[in-house]
């Protein structure tokens, strides 16, 4: 199988102090690219650095995490739009919303969400997204704002039959991760994919959180790595009845497609 995984955070430091490893593993079981997602200002430029260090395999994206809107400042946006000018970044985010546990007030995350949708827009780049405990006010901007951008995936989606369909109204992707191989939070993600048209689907890891619980042999660490991603996709085949192999070359086609991304 050819795989790209959509969203892997090789800037976390377990990772990226074996990153020559972590990237030798996963070509080693058919992962041709891998896209870094940048979370800060900050981070955003460490993951285009690494981007830039080897640009056939690696791309970037450029945003604020909804956790981080607290210390989004003015100047940001700027620093944001001259990341989003280089080759290797190829989406704005990680953006959106999170009232799981607010650690950016609402009204923060709100304003920097607004802020990267028109950046978005501003560089004709798709929106790269996170949403968690707050599905009714994102897809309310979403919609508010749908003529400002082009193209957006819910990164990680984990919600069940109605939100997909919501998101899926709105022209959005779907990315996602080993929490549909989650034998104990995953049964909404399981059901709801069995409604998910191929053609808006991709696949990610997350690395290295959301370690695929359907491995086997059960691995020791706990640090999931790009090379799990054929677990994810396997999966997806075993709910959706097909083959991996299809699976695998939808969502890389998918994939090239949404993030431009050439072969």
């Amino acid at each position: 199988m050819s795989l790209i995984d959509i969203g892997v955070n090789l800037t976390n430091p377990s990772l990226l102090k074996n990153i020559d490893d972590v990237t030798l593993q996963a070509k080693s079981v058919g992962v041709i690219h891998q896209i870094i997602t940048g979370t800060s200002i900050k981070n955003s430029q460490q993951a285009l650095q690494i981007a830039d260090s080897d640009p056939s395999y690696f791309s970037s994206t450029a945003g604020c995490h909804p956790h981080d809107a607290k210390d989004f400042q003015t100047s940001d946006e700027d620093l944001l739009l001259q990341l989003a000018k280089q080759k290797t970044v190829v989406a704005i985010g990680e953006c959106g919303l999170d009232f799981n546990r607010n650690y950016s007030p609402k009204e923060s995350q709100e304003k920097v969400f607004e802020c990267q949708i028109e950046i978005a827009g501003k560089t004709n780049l798709p929106l790269f997204m996170h949403q968690r405990d707050a599905h009714q006010q994102f897809i309310e901007m979403l919609s508010e704002y749908k003529d400002q951008y082009k193209s957006g995936v819910i990164h990680c989606f984990t919600g069940d039959k109605k939100q997909l369909k919501d998101c899926l109204d709105l022209g959005l992707s779907i990315g996602i991760t080993g929490w549909v191989c989650d034998e104990r939070r995953g049964s909404d993600l399981q059901d709801a994919i069995k409604y998910l048209p191929i053609d808006s689907m991709m696949v990610e890891t997350d690395a290295p959180y959301l370690m695929p619980r359907n491995i086997k042999p059960k691995l020791k660490s706990r640090t999931n790595v790009p090379a799990n991603l054929p677990w994810v996709v396997n999966k997806i085949a075993d709910i959706l009845g097909l083959e991996p192999e299809f699976i695998a070359k939808q969502t890389t086609e998918n994939t090239r497609r949404f993030f431009a991304l050439s072969k």
